[in-house]
Parts: C-alpha cells; structure tokens; sequence
C-alpha cells in the first residue's frame, strides 16, 4: 500500500463530518401524456463559489460548486419518474454533466465531443431522461475532469425505491478530498505528471457533505440507511465502523443480499457507492468511530456521538429484507462475446512504465491505446442485445476504479475464480496485478465511455468507447 504525503496544513483538517445536503426544489409538472412518467425540474448552476470546508479560523475557500453548495444540490426523485434538468454554465471554461451509474440514452450521458458539444461558459443545456432502476447515484463533469472535481463540482442523485426499507434515518454522506494550502485555498497544481502516472490527485483534507466537523449526533437505538457516495478525483476509502456492525444492503445503487462487509471495511474507489444499514446500538452518550484505514496512514473520519435521550426502542429491529432488484437484463455468460481489456502504463509498472509520454503526454492505456476525449475509435463494437464478458487484465502497480458508461454489469470472477454474489456494479476496482470480469448485456445503443475513475488516469489515457449498435 502507497502512504501519502500530506502537505502543510494542520491536522485538524484530516478529520472531516458531514453536515447535510442542500436539496434542490422539485417542481411537479404532471405527466407527458397517457402513462408517461411524471417529470422533475430542477436547475443546476456550475459558477464559482465560496464555501467553508475547513471552518474557522481557516478562511472560506474559492471552489467550483453547483448552486453554490459543496456537494451540489441534491437531486431526489422515485423511480421511474422523468428528469429535466436545466444546466447553466457560468465557470471561465466548458464543462457538461455526467450522471454516474444512470442508464440514460446516450445522447443525455454528458461525455463532450463523445455524445454532446461541450457547454461553452454563458450557454445552458437542458438534460431529460427516465430514472429507470431506484439506487444511490451521483452527478459530476465529464470536461477537464480532474480540474472541475477536483474544484468541487459534484453532488447526489438519489432514485427512491417504490418499497422503501423500514429506517429511522436516511443520511447521504458524499465523500471527497481537497488539496489545501494553510490558508485554505486550493493548490492549483492539476495534471501534475508524476502524480498522473502514479495514485493521482490525492488531497490532504477529507470532507463529509463539503464540511469538517468532528462529530455527527445519532440517536441511541436507531436505524440509519447511510447512503456512502465516494466523489474524490482519485482517494480510495477503506472504512470502518468501530463498535458497529454495518449491513451492506446495495453497491452502486444495485441490491445486494445484505451482509456485513469484508474485514468488517467498506471499500469504496473513486466514483463507486455503498448503502449502509447502521444500528446504533450504543448507549445514550456513548461515542462510535468511523476510521479510513485504506491507506497506511489512517485517521478517523468522524465521531458519531450518541445523545443523551433514552433508547429509541428496546429490542432492535428484525434483520432487513433484500430490497427489490433493478431492472437490468441478465447476461447469458455462456453465448456472450469474449473481450480483454488490458489496463498499462504508468510509474513502475514494468515494461512500458512511461506510455507515451515522449509522444501524446499520456501515461495509461487500455489495450496498448491512450485514448482522448478527441479521438476515441471504439474498442469493441457489440450488436444490441448481445451478453459480453470482458476480462479486465491490470498490468499496473496502481488501483484502477473502471467505470462503464450507460450499462451495470455484474462482477462475475476475480482471478480467474468465480464471485460469491456476482454483484451487479457500474465502476469495479481492480488492484495492482489482478483481474476482474465483468458481464452484461449491450441493451443501450451508442458510444459508450469505458475508463479509469481515478481522474488523473483517465485524463492520461486510459479511457475508451465501447460501441453497441
């Protein structure tokens, strides 16, 4: 595991809480007509803003937001209502949106130059599409990536269940990095090349919902749906719940059988989401940890601290149910197409360390190819509704977070060895040396982004299309 270096700001600005979200107001408009979907309005703003991420007596910091909240507005809606959301651009650069883990047509997936012209600063553009699987989501840009999150601009998209799991609290916790210098600003330092080709952009101040407090009040005997969104450019988070035993109940927005974590740690790389059935079985007054122990210098996240009222109930609530599968098509494995995606480059990694970077300046490949949102020939074209099986090889010394565009897949080997669960999931992380195969069924035609979460890697080349015609 790869320790970080931390530059110069106090301690106190690793420990980082959560306040809440700012929701955006939902506008009914009624139906489209017969049996069409109710649609949701909601605009977003892209400006510069300036918000406290650190708290006194750190000064507030210039960041990039949506709405001028850190995370975004937070967009939250049924499932299989209809989203129209206005998207008015007013940085000093292009931008689009991108709404990660949603299977919208093609033309609503934000990708500049792929699937829409990049929105020019004082333009607007309006997305629409269904909501069509309930889950945790999230939205951020797909132009100058690292820059534009990195700066700040993310937020939460939430798709409600139509049965809903019995919880006291639903609580989303979008968490992300910041590079901060001692006044707090951000270190303007983006595309560094070494960190490219190594970990990335990793900050020195971790945020929960864009704030740091040191702790955050839970009632003794409640049961809280925590909805874990990980929004940073390139931190990996390995957390863990002491004295608690968390229940994971869906990854990447998709149901899961619900179990208790690996190592008693949920994993999250960049870009992937966890929802978390917490009981708090303290008592009033007690205090419970939250510890990232991914890295090899590990610090507590957060405090959640009990208050003094009574036991909420006397006995906890009976073990959950499986929420309601989503609506993906499963893949037939045996008559799939077979495909290989290689993940290279980078530092140490060996033979071809330094991909192109005396050509293109790229340091990653997928398949030998460093792609760019200017070039990007599909690596696989697929019929629609054909199954694929493809078999992500990682030459690398370094995580890769690989996200599909417009389709969930589900995780079917490790190894070479067949899953336990075979997850259902948008973005897999693949460590260093290791593999991962992934299935499901091309039902979304168009030219769809197959990369890297890390943002740094994907900015450096290993990004591509995958086609489905």
């Amino acid at each position: 595991m790869h320790s970080i270096r931390w530059p110069g700001i106090d301690r106190r600005s690793l420990f980082v809480g959560g306040a809440s979200l700012a929701a955006a107001a939902l506008f009914p408009r009624g139906s489209r007509g017969g049996t069409a979907a109710p649609v949701r309005e909601f605009t977003l703003v892209a400006a510069p803003s300036r918000v406290s991420l650190v708290g006194p007596p750190h000064p507030d910091t210039a960041v990039w937001s949506y709405n001028a909240n850190i995370p975004g507005s937070e967009i939250r809606v049924r499932q299989g209502e209809r989203l129209r959301i206005l998207v008015e651009n007013q940085l000093s650069q292009a931008t689009t949106v991108h709404w990660h883990g949603v299977r919208v047509p093609n033309a609503m997936d934000g990708v500049p130059f792929l699937t829409q012209k990049p929105i020019a600063p004082g333009e607007t553009f309006t997305y629409e599409f269904d909501v069509p699987d309930a889950g945790t989501y999230w939205y951020h840009p797909h132009h100058h990536s690292a820059e534009q999150v990195g700066r700040g601009l993310a937020g939460a998209l939430i798709v409600e269940e139509s049965e809903p799991l019995v919880v006291n609290r639903d609580l989303v916790w979008v968490l992300r990095d910041w590079r901060l210098a001692r006044d707090a600003s951000i270190v303007n330092d983006f595309g560094d090349r070494m960190e490219v080709t190594m970990a990335g952009r990793i900050g020195n101040v971790v945020t929960i919902n864009g704030h740091v407090p040191e702790k955050i009040s839970v009632l003794a005997g409640e049961r809280l749906r925590l909805r874990l969104i990980n929004a940073a450019p390139a931190r990996i988070f390995g957390l863990e719940f002491r004295d608690l035993r968390p229940l994971i109940v869906a990854l990447d927005g998709q149901p899961v059988e619900p179990r208790e974590p690996s190592d008693n740690r949920v994993v999250l790389g960049p870009a992937m989401r966890a929802d978390v059935l917490l009981d708090m079985s303290g008592t009033p007054g007690a205090t419970a940890s939250v510890v990232d122990t991914f890295y090899r210098d590990f610090y507590k996240l957060v405090e959640l601290e009990y208050g003094k009222e009574p036991l909420l109930r006397a006995q906890p609530l009976h073990a959950p149910s499986r929420i309601r599968s989503n609506t993906m098509p499963e893949p037939d494995i045996d008559n799939a197409e077979k495909h290989t995606a290689v993940l290279g480059g980078g530092m140490m990694s060996g033979r071809g360390m330094m991909m192109g970077m005396s050509g293109n300046g790229m340091g990653w490949s997928i398949n030998n190819v460093a792609g760019t949102s200017h070039d990007m020939t599909p690596m696989i074209t697929l019929s629609r509704g054909r199954s694929c099986v493809i078999s992500i090889r990682n030459e690398t010394a370094w995580f890769h977070p690989i996200h599909l565009h417009g389709h969930s897949f589900r995780v079917i080997a490790r190894n070479g060895r067949p899953t336990r669960d075979r997850e259902w999931l948008d973005t897999v992380l693949v460590p260093p040396r290791e593999t991962a195969d992934i299935a499901f069924v091309a039902d979304n035609p168009g030219d769809w982004m197959f990369h890297c979460h890390i943002l740094d890697h994907q900015d450096g080349g290993m990004t591509t299309v995958i086609r489905v015609a």
